[in-house]
């Protein structure tokens, strides 16, 4: 089980990771166009590559963010509630999450597969869109093995 904790750990820090990186250029580029745009020069395409490098950010920010708990989260009512129920609710709150992100990112792989077979571009930069959409759909699944990490420590009694 700790191989797993630390391999799901490793895989969602690294996604975080790219994640960062991706934000830092959506960043450079924005500012770069910007600055630019004042000779009359903007950046062709600045929209669609910082349209699909949001959704990297977007998708590959959430395993990390889950793993560490850096989302919002409203406790106040259940820390009043016993342990037993508590844990009850943390592995029931978790599996309907799992079922949700399964959705998602089967549903987002199938998207990419359509995507890539009718070869769909972006109008301005002709970029592919089935790697963004395999990206987050693959980002999706891996927040699948958090969840299953978050109920696995949940029963070790590591989770709060």
């Amino acid at each position: 089980m700790d191989y797993f904790l630390s391999w799901v750990y490793r895989i969602s820090k690294g996604t975080h990771t790219v994640a960062g990186i991706t934000l830092t250029a959506i960043m450079l580029i924005t500012v770069t166009d910007v600055f630019l745009r004042v000779w009359a020069r903007p950046i062709v395409g600045v929209f669609e590559l910082v349209a699909f490098a949001g959704a990297v950010v977007i998708g590959f920010s959430i395993p990390f963010t889950s793993w560490v708990r850096g989302h919002i989260y409203v406790d106040f009512l259940i820390l009043k509630l016993p342990s037993s129920t508590r844990k009850v609710f943390h592995v029931g709150t978790r599996s309907m999450a799992i079922a949700l992100f399964l959705m998602i990112g089967w549903n987002l792989i199938k998207m990419g597969a359509d995507l890539q077979r009718s070869g769909e571009v972006s109008p301005t930069l002709q970029l592919p869109f089935y790697p963004i959409v395999y990206g987050v759909g693959v980002s999706c699944l891996l927040q699948c093995a958090v969840l299953v990490a978050d109920i696995a420590k949940v029963y070790r009694g590591t989770y709060e």
